[in-house]
């Protein structure tokens, strides 16, 4: 028997649950034709409706999966599962989001979402009926009146596009372009939507021979779109257009220079998303295209610097992005110079914190240290050897991971406009030197005593951010900055005190290089501090500041190996997971700096009981294993130029062979 088929009566072409199924009849059962799969029977796609009974039971399932009751989501998903056994449950998923008006845009959305992840994992086995309804579907109601559900319809239709049916979906392009030309706003857009996730995932294969390159028709009529009425249609044509800059397609260079015109149309534009997507599309053709920028350059500088400025921080972000990438390029001193003194301010502006920065960051909270690490939000981190300066390092000015740990998901580790203007200025102090000075030293007095502790913060993380192009030049100023940035370290605003460790790292080459008792002393004794401090954030911008010093000073630390010791050891009581990683990272920065001069029993004895008490709490999968097998080897190397390795036969007993050497 055919898996809808129920004695009795045809409800459904998949089983739905038992408690709503209808009893069974005692009459003897009667073959009728199943009303699903539409490609199973007669009834052809475009002919297809559900089973009432049927559409109710999805409809509750939507509606339950909306529920915050975990028992109740496990249940959903349990349901799910056995319903994505069968293709045509897809076609109720599809009927609820385009036909199903009535019901409300969340349960209609989700519906979509649902169907996209099918489409995503299993749309190489829908029947071909299935699919050519769905696509039917999509098409015919890219249109609706909810702007969620043709965004919906939208991510659908790329979704199947990204399963390599654009070259078997040849209707897809010309339709939507078609649709285009619509009088209905609504029609317009949602096309337009569609179209521009489609530009986004597949902008390589729409400027390929395999699909006799589309975008010889497409760009020019994206072109045309620059002008309408609508700031929404205008944003989806730029940012159609944008996918296409870094690539050089042809079809977009070909039309170069009335797509540049038609930008600096909208320079002004009254929508933020549109001058958003102008100010990404500059910064794109200034990398690839800057040639046809040059003549114009002077005119682009003076719109960026209002744009860094918007009021809208989208927009400011993308702006800022325009002096990071003119950085880079060749003629950068030329035209930026007689700009600076109206650019510096503006970015040194842009490096407070905003008042949602300090919500995100729980900016009021100063002592959290025993409040449990979220354990998705910490990555493994292993030692490795540091640099005075890393590229871009006021990319991360929180004391935050290397830069492949940028990606972070929390919207604490978010690209904003403090960390790309710390960004800029960083890229910008390589470029001008010392040249920069004049334009930020009479600002930064203000900022580093000033009574309010953003404005203080922002001007500590301005001279961190500086540190590596203008050294030279500041050298003159560090005497008296530097017991300063030491002072910072005890205020009583855990960001205050989170960002001058960091800051205080890119200058530990020039206080190593001075006498010892003048600079390195109190900075290492008001390090050590703040390692043990009662903030999370500090902790961790701490460590990483101790262990940048450790590798400046090297031996110079031997003399004070014992109180470091105290330190880190006492700190093993106090850190919560992640920071427990960053102090192995600590330790392990210690044992190559100073190398031999680790090797006193005294100093061993401090250091193992902590670390063994460690390993004896890890299991053999955990993860925290293999950074603790690290300082664990680099104690070992620091103790002897020739270490000798424990006897597995004559250490059973020892934790640290359990695992090196397991028995059979």
């Amino acid at each position: 028997k055919p898996p809808w088929f129920i004695h009795g009566r045809v409800f459904f072409s998949f089983p739905l649950f038992g408690s709503l199924l209808p009893r069974e009849s005692q009459e003897k059962p009667q073959r009728t034709a199943p009303l699903l799969p539409p490609g199973a029977g007669s009834p052809c796609a475009m002919d297809w409706q559900p089973d009432e009974q049927g559409l109710q039971q999805v409809l509750q399932l939507l509606k339950d999966s909306q529920s915050p009751n975990t028992a109740t989501q496990r249940i959903v998903q349990d349901k799910l599962k056995q319903l994505n056994q069968f293709p045509d449950f897809n076609n109720y998923l599809i009927f609820v989001l385009t036909r199903l008006k009535s019901e409300d845009e969340p349960t209609r959305s989700l519906s979509g979402l649902i169907l996209k992840n099918n489409v995503k994992a299993h749309y190489q086995s829908f029947p071909p009926p299935v699919a050519d309804f769905i696509k039917q579907e999509c098409l015919n109601n890219i249109g609706d009146a909810s702007s969620l559900i043709r965004a919906t319809i939208g991510i659908l239709i790329t979704t199947i596009a990204s399963k390599g049916e654009l070259q078997m979906w040849p209707e897809l392009l010309p339709q939507l372009c078609n649709l285009l030309n619509s009088e209905d706003y609504n029609t317009c857009e949602g096309a337009f939507g569609a179209l521009q996730k489609i530009c986004e995932d597949s902008s390589e294969l729409l400027d390929s021979d395999a699909l006799n390159r589309p975008l010889n028709i497409m760009i020019p009529k994206f072109l045309q779109f620059f002008k309408h009425c609508s700031p929404k249609i205008r944003s989806h044509a730029i940012a159609c257009v944008n996918q296409f800059i870094m690539d050089r397609a042809q079809a977009l260079m070909d039309n170069i220079d009335t797509f540049i015109e038609h930008l600096f149309a909208l320079a002004v534009d009254d929508d933020p998303e549109v001058r958003k997507n102008v100010c990404r599309a500059l910064v794109m053709l200034l990398e690839v295209r800057i040639d046809r920028l040059i003549p114009h350059m002077h005119s682009i500088i003076q719109y960026m610097l209002q744009r860094t400025q918007d009021h809208d921080e989208n927009v400011a972000l993308e702006a800022c992005e325009f002096w990071l990438t003119l950085a880079e390029q060749p003629i950068c001193k030329e035209v930026l110079a007689s700009h600076l003194v109206q650019l510096i301010p503006i970015l040194v502006n842009g490096m407070k914190y905003s008042e949602i920065d300090i919500i995100l960051l729980k900016g009021d909270v100063e002592e959290d240290e025993a409040v449990p690490d979220s354990e998705q939000d910490i990555k493994p981190r292993f030692h490795k050897s540091r640099t005075v300066t890393l590229p871009h390092e006021a990319e991360r000015p929180d004391g935050s991971e290397d830069a492949e740990d940028d990606d972070d998901d929390d919207a604490l580790s978010d690209w904003n406009l403090r960390k790309c203007s710390a960004a800029a200025l960083d890229v910008l102090a390589n470029v001008f030197r010392e040249e920069l000075l004049p334009h930020l030293l009479p600002l930064l007095k203000g900022l580093l005593f000033h009574p309010e502790w953003v404005v203080k913060e922002s001007g500590i993380l301005v001279l961190g951010a500086i540190a590596e192009g203008c050294m030279q030049g500041m050298v003159p100023y560090l005497p008296e900055l530097i017991p300063h940035l030491i002072q910072c370290l005890s205020d009583k605003k855990a960001l205050v005190r989170s960002i001058a460790c960091w800051t205080l790292s890119r200058y530990a080459h020039w206080v190593v290089s001075q006498p010892p008792d003048m600079h390195l002393k109190p900075l290492m004794t008001e390090l050590l501090k703040r390692i043990l401090d009662g903030n999370k954030r500090v902790q961790e911008a701490a460590c990483s500041a101790f262990a940048t010093l450790e590798e400046e000073a090297c031996t110079e630390l031997v003399p004070y190996l014992s109180y470091i010791l105290d330190t880190l050891v006492f700190a093993f009581g106090k850190y919560q997971h992640k920071n427990l990683l960053i102090l192995y990272d600590a330790i392990g920065t210690l044992a190559d700096s100073v190398g031999h001069h680790l090797n006193q029993p005294e100093y061993i004895q401090k250091l193992m009981p902590p670390l063994i008490q460690k390993w004896n709490e890890l299991k053999d999968e955990d993860k925290d294993l293999f950074p603790l097998l690290e300082v664990g080897g680099l104690l070992a190397g620091s103790q002897s130029p020739t270490p000798s390795f424990p006897n597995p036969s004559t250490s059973a007993a020892s934790p640290w062979c359990r695992r090196l050497w397991p028995r059979p």
